[in-house]
């Protein structure tokens, strides 16, 4: 049986543990607080136990300002967890119930408990663990979108496409997709993450890495002359 709303149960506190940005800035505008308020459920939502938080490059967008949100807020945009609470229209119409290991993308992660609309949850199957089905959340299905939706018509089967950064994150992703969609994939890296690379790549362009940095330096290697060389002029 569903339970029905419950904003503060014994089992709930009141308050909790989170990351939140009161102010615009670096990571010094991320303040660690330890009661801050567990928030109300509304109609539609479920209350989340967090057990993981991704981080994100996205996050810094959101703390810098670039990206629009009303201050102060929790920091992050995706996490995973058990369902704690659920609300009356979620029990009376969905199958999500308490006890349900789920993850989800919504902002507000970098804490103990989120409140998160019922359609944002994914239960776990109990075949994937939830470490990686959170790590498919934010990059995973950014990089989905990229390798299909974004390209229906403008890549074939067999035909060659660039994808930059395969060293890291969401580009990771991308070439093993792109590669399981049928197409030939041309990598970039910087040395520095040369080695995380995904090896299904069938060209990898090597680029120098920024002095101080991580990230490859684009002006040392010609990035167009060699993908003409790799493809024959394509």
């Amino acid at each position: 049986k569903h339970p029905e709303t419950m904003s503060s149960p014994p089992s709930i506190p009141t308050t909790m543990k989170a990351v939140v940005v009161r102010a615009h800035g670096g990571v010094e505008a991320l303040s660690y607080e330890t009661d801050y308020p567990v928030p109300q459920l509304a109609d539609g939502q479920v209350l989340v136990k967090n057990q993981y938080a991704g981080l994100n490059f996205i996050d810094t967008y959101y703390r810098s300002g670039l990206y629009k949100q009303e201050l102060p807020f929790i920091s992050g945009g995706e996490g995973g967890g058990i369902v704690v609470a659920v609300s009356e229209s979620v029990a009376a119409s969905s199958s999500i119930q308490v006890g349900d290991q789920v993850v989800y993308m919504e902002l507000g992660t970098y804490c103990e408990y989120t409140a998160v609309p019922a359609s944002k949850i994914v239960k776990l199957p109990t075949t994937i663990t939830m470490e990686t089905a959170l790590a498919c959340m934010v990059q995973g299905l950014t990089a989905h979108y990229l390798t299909t939706d974004a390209t229906v018509g403008l890549i074939q089967p067999s035909e060659w496409c660039l994808i930059y950064s395969v060293g890291s994150g969401t580009c990771q992703w991308a070439a093993q997709m792109a590669k399981l969609q049928g197409y030939k994939v041309i990598g970039t890296t910087s040395k520095s993450k040369a080695g995380s690379a995904p090896k299904c790549c069938d060209e990898m362009i090597v680029l120098e890495t920024v002095e101080g940095k991580t990230y490859s330096d684009f002006a040392s290697v010609d990035i167009v002359a060699r993908v003409m060389e790799i493809t024959g002029g394509q």
